[in-house]
């Protein structure tokens, strides 16, 4: 009897490991607008002549009508003085964490904003720096201890960023504090959620125990400035697809092929919890001041980048001003507004993002995150997979090279009629009609 109960009990624990695992391994839920959203990040100081809150607020009807549904707004708080770099300081040094930095506007001119884009059913996280503050904020000189300190008993900067100085989080009064901040900002402004500064840097379990506390007030999503999968569980809902950056710069430099950036998109819905996803781009505020701009990063290939990061797995990022496009590397201390002229690169957007928006084969968070590879006459310079979710199905052709190519699509599941979403035209995708596509050319195909 005893060994007939112990088999049974042993049965009963193998048939429960898998959905404890499965368990384990899904992602703390985001709210449900998030699965088809594409996020725009907003750099107010360049975005107007003005650099207000009031005058961005103009642009709000254009950009819901190109299928931004998420507004990331850079840091919103007063900016340090003493170490401040340049004329106007950096956006993540914060000098007051419950205040509105007065050169954009007020609280209630903000509080404006976050109504008018729900209004038009966007949605809104502003920018959280919990790292570091600015060497003049008031906790500084109140809670010291709050602070790291090197030996000589000096206050920490972290990296080269002599205008911040180092939090440390093994002080439970600084992790009290910056949570209640954030909650003050979700309840006193009726935002969306948050984008954390470099998040890797600060302890998972501060990070897990504010979302608990943030959601208790309202469903958040949350963004972090990291990629690493401890953060995913319990604490964010997305981070920074640098992997993908990377391959692209490589793929435009002729350093890699097609088939080995299908290989890491293969397999990176793989290495975050179940639920989670990634954020993909060609540019944010980082990469644009310190790096380069798109059209340095990828030349002419910069709209069919575009187009790869909006339809592999995970959450397209546009940053300001990438619908003109950007063509200059904007100024991150001093004030150098973004030339808004004839938005050419508007209606491409419109159009990929809107396939974002409506087609469910392309929606993240879910079990269909993943690509499904399709084969064609040239895996070398062509990427060619299909995403799809029950009945919808896109297929995505891209030419990654520099010079024209013809390309025959050999795998019968690709078979069938598309509407080719840029042209608006059917297009018939069988084993024996070829495509044609230009050096760097893109090929969208939904059924």
């Amino acid at each position: 009897m005893k060994n007939k109960f112990l088999l049974l009990m042993a049965i009963a624990i193998l048939f429960l490991l898998p959905s404890c695992s499965r368990h384990v391994k899904r992602a703390r839920p985001a709210p449900n607008w998030v699965k088809n959203a594409v996020i725009y990040e907003v750099n107010i100081r360049q975005y107007t002549p003005e650099g207000t809150f009031d005058a961005f607020v103009e642009h709000l009807p254009r950009l819901q009508q190109m299928g931004i549904k998420i507004l990331w707004i850079m840091p919103v708080q007063p900016i340090g003085e003493t170490n401040r770099k340049g004329t106007l300081g950096s956006y993540y040094s914060i000098k007051d964490y419950y205040a509105i930095n007065p050169e954009f506007g007020t609280l209630d001119d903000f509080r404006a904003l976050v109504k008018n884009a729900h209004e038009l059913g966007m949605y809104v996280i502003v920018d959280w720096v919990a790292n570091h503050s600015a060497f003049d904020c008031p906790l500084a000189s109140e809670h010291p201890e709050w602070y790291r300190h090197a030996q000589d008993g000096s206050f920490i900067s972290p990296y080269d960023w002599t205008d911040v100085i180092a939090f440390d989080y093994s002080n439970l009064h600084l992790r009290k504090y910056m949570t209640e901040a954030m909650k003050w900002w979700l309840k006193e402004t009726s935002i969306d959620g948050f984008r954390c500064d470099v998040a890797g840097l600060i302890p998972v379990d501060f990070w897990e125990d504010t979302r608990k506390a943030l959601d208790s007030i309202k469903p958040v999503f949350m963004l972090a400035e990291a990629d690493t999968a401890a953060l995913m569980f319990n604490a964010f809902n997305a981070g920074y697809n640098w992997g993908l950056l990377d391959r692209m710069i490589l793929i435009y430099q002729g350093k890699i092929k097609a088939n080995q950036i299908l290989a890491f998109i293969k397999k990176y819905p793989d290495s975050y919890p179940q639920g989670s996803f990634k954020m993909n781009f060609t540019s944010n505020h980082d990469i644009n001041s310190w790096t380069d701009t798109e059209q340095e990063l990828f030349g002419e290939a910069d709209l069919t980048m575009a187009v790869l990061t909006a339809t592999v797995p995970g959450m397209p990022l546009v940053y300001s001003g990438q619908e003109e496009p950007a063509d200059k590397r904007l100024r991150f201390f001093d004030k150098d507004t973004i030339q808004f002229n004839n938005y050419s690169n508007q209606e491409f957007y419109r159009c990929l993002l809107e396939l974002k928006k409506r087609n469910p084969a392309l929606w993240h968070g879910g079990n269909h995150d993943r690509i499904i590879p399709v084969q064609s006459s040239d895996s070398i310079h062509a990427l060619v997979f299909m995403r799809e979710n029950k009945n919808n199905k896109i297929l995505v052709v891209l030419n990654l090279s520099d010079q024209p190519l013809t390309l025959t699509i050999t795998d019968k599941k690709a078979e069938g009629k598309y509407n080719e979403i840029f042209l608006n035209t059917s297009v018939n995708i069988s084993r024996t009609e070829p495509l044609e596509l230009q050096p760097w050319g893109y090929r969208v195909l939904e059924k």
